[in-house]
């Protein structure tokens, strides 16, 4: 058997590391157009800001290792340009000497990853624009750094916030453009609200909703960045993360089934329409896992996996790939967003039936010292109560708790499984009933009919609507004179057995800080055949709404 794998890095250095486990005996040759083949590209943006301090900490399995350990014919510097299909070969560019050759496969696989999109509005090309792909990108932007004091990042997404707060590390300002009007688009809007918060008070400049529509060059070696609306940043340095889009030109240019993004169309073992190529990585086209809709997700540890399990398949192991679920990571300043399955857009725009809640818990026991809230916001189906998706923003704690829920959508478990969660406690690390068995009571809760909620969103419609009669504050006078919803009342839950008579007649929907209050005044007016919901997420999800541009 010879095995030609194109690319390396996630999918195609996994493939290659797990197929020499699988057969020690077949040639394995892995051509890598750049020089590394195995780099931590996921690390780069904490090597820009001086977190990681040295570049060789970034390989993750240097080339000697791979030649050596694993026995494979690596070749850094190495462009496929065509592939021969029919002759089972590829064209081969060494960059280093410009030679050209063949190299034949019994099988191939390709994972040559995803190219940043490159700025196109004009300037996109002069010199001090750049994008982060590789270890090269990162030794042109150092070699540029020295002297800058500002910098444009086009792009909120996971690459620019992350490299915001390590070029701001270095005492370089920053001004973030993002043409949408929320960061991250993976996560509904409000629940990016703090994000924002955090990077202004920072000092960032965050301009939601714009558009750059020049770069020009400038005195002292400066870029002049224009703007949509008329207005101009002079910076040092402009770096473009406004995504990335497949590189499946080789697949394309050889006939393989493309998907309708661009990406290589597979199976489950990672199949492409030829049966003797294989794909892997960000350039394959992946099923989303709670939503069924094919799609484009550039993530490490799906990649990693891919590539894996299209070795399996070579070498005679019927694993298959279960989908991708989106679940990802970022830190911002002192805060954590996470995110897995779906979310509420996405169950909109498809018509999904959904419902969705909101708990504002503490990373862990709260007597203990140093307990953080977060934010975590639930998605679920409404009749069987299957978890859809799950978003969380906050401090120590948000990984944990959304790993849990991933493993929870994978497992296609249902809140009722949430709130039977068996999960470690100490007052260090959680609490007794923790943030995800919170969640769980909620949502089945609302199932079962024992705490009827309504989100910021559902009861904005119902007030148009005029089928909410009033809000009642049932927190205390103290915090309702802080701060409290447009034409509320304010009538606090423990005293709320004794004023049963103030409470307005109709439909009311009544509300705490983050929801638990909210919950018992329900039960004490449902007692009293009163018409009542609670808000979910309470005043503080309130909070997270107004927050959304």
């Amino acid at each position: 058997m010879k095995l030609v794998i194109v690319g390396g890095v996630a999918g195609g250095a996994s493939a290659a590391a797990r197929a020499r486990r699988l057969d020690e005996k077949a040639e394995i040759v892995i051509l890598e157009r750049g020089p590394d083949l195995s780099f931590a590209n996921c690390g780069l943006p904490y090597y820009l800001g001086g977190e990681i301090q040295q570049r060789t900490k970034l390989l993750v399995t240097p080339l000697e290792r791979l030649r050596v350990r694993y026995k494979l014919d690596a070749r850094p510097g190495s462009e496929v340009t065509r592939i021969d299909r029919v002759a089972h070969c590829v064209w081969v560019r060494d960059r280093v000497t410009s030679r050209e050759y063949r190299e034949s496969y019994d099988k191939l696989i390709l994972a040559p990853g995803a190219r940043p999109r490159v700025p196109e509005v004009p300037g996109g090309e002069l010199p001090g624009v750049f994008t982060l792909r590789t270890l090269d990108d990162t030794d042109r932007i150092f070699e540029r750094l020295p002297g800058v004091r500002h910098a444009v990042l086009m792009g909120g997404g996971f690459i620019s916030l992350e490299v915001a707060e390590n070029l701001l590390r270095r005492g370089i300002g920053i001004t973030l453009v993002e043409r949408n009007r929320q960061l991250l688009m993976p996560f509904d809007s409000e629940m990016t609200t703090p994000l924002v918060k955090v990077m202004r008070a920072k000092g960032v400049e965050l301009i939601l909703g714009g558009k750059v529509v020049a770069i020009e060059s400038a005195n002292d070696d400066l870029l002049r960045v224009r703007l949509g609306d008329g207005s101009t940043r002079t910076c040092g340095l402009v770096l473009a993360g406004i995504g990335v889009e497949p590189e499946s030109h080789l697949a394309s240019e050889c006939g393989l089934e493309i998907g309708a993004r661009g990406a290589i169309r597979v199976d489950g073992g990672m199949r492409t329409s030829d049966p003797d190529i294989y794909a892997a990585g960000d350039v394959v086209e992946v099923i989303d896992t709670v939503t069924r809709q094919a799609g484009v997700v550039p993530l490490g540890g799906p990649a990693n996996r891919q590539g894996r399990i299209a070795a399996d398949h070579i070498f005679g192991k019927k694993t298959s790939y279960r989908g991708t679920q989106g679940t990802a990571i970022v830190r911002v300043f002192d805060l954590t967003a996470a995110c897995t399955g779906a979310s509420e857009k996405s169950l909109k725009k498809l018509g999904i039936p959904h419902r969705a809640a909101y708990l504002h818990p503490a990373n862990h026991a709260g007597y203990y010292p140093g307990a953080r809230q977060m934010s975590l916001k639930i998605l679920f189906d409404p009749d069987q109560g299957k978890v859809l998706g799950a978003q969380a923003v906050g401090g120590e704690g948000v990984d944990k708790r959304i790993d849990v829920l991933a493993m929870a959508i994978q497992g296609k478990m249902t809140v009722y499984d949430l709130e039977e969660a068996e999960l470690c406690y100490a007052p260090p690390y959680g609490s007794a009933k923790d943030p995800v068995n919170m969640a769980g009571f909620i949502c089945a809760g609302i199932l079962r009919g024992d705490q009827p909620q309504v989100t910021v969103a559902e009861l904005n419609a119902l007030l148009v609507q005029g089928a909410i009669g009033s809000l009642v504050d049932v927190r205390g006078a103290d915090e309702f004179e802080r701060g409290h919803l447009p034409g509320a009342i304010n009538l606090p839950v423990d005293e709320l057995r004794g004023r049963l008579s103030e409470v307005p007649s109709g439909r009311i929907a009544v509300y705490c800080q983050v929801g638990m209050r909210g919950y018992l005044a329900t039960r004490i007016l449902m007692a009293d055949n009163r018409e009542v919901v609670n808000l979910s997420g309470g005043y503080h999800a309130w909070e997270l709404f107004q927050g959304v541009e």
